[in-house]
C-alpha cells in the first residue's frame, strides 16, 4: 500500500450481508468515516472496535 492508499476496513466486507439490525432485524449500511453499522430503522448506529462489530443495543448511539 503506498502513502496516497486510504486503508480498507478491517473487517470482511461480506460480513455485512449477514449482519442485521438486532433491534428491527432490518438491513444495516457501513459508515466508513465513522466505522459504525448504522440502522436507520431503529435510528442506531453499531459501533466497529478493532474490526469488530459491536452489536449491542446498550452500546450504539442513537442518530441525531
Amino acid at each position: 500500500m503506498n502513502a496516497h492508499t486510504t486503508p480498507g476496513p478491517n473487517f470482511d466486507r461480506r460480513m455485512l450481508e449477514s449482519l442485521i439490525c438486532p433491534q428491527t432485524r432490518t438491513r444495516l449500511e457501513y459508515d466508513a468515516a465513522r466505522q459504525e453499522l448504522v440502522s436507520k430503522a431503529a435510528n442506531l448506529a453499531f459501533p466497529i472496535r478493532e474490526g469488530i462489530p459491536v452489536m449491542l443495543i446498550d452500546e450504539a448511539r442513537v442518530l441525531e
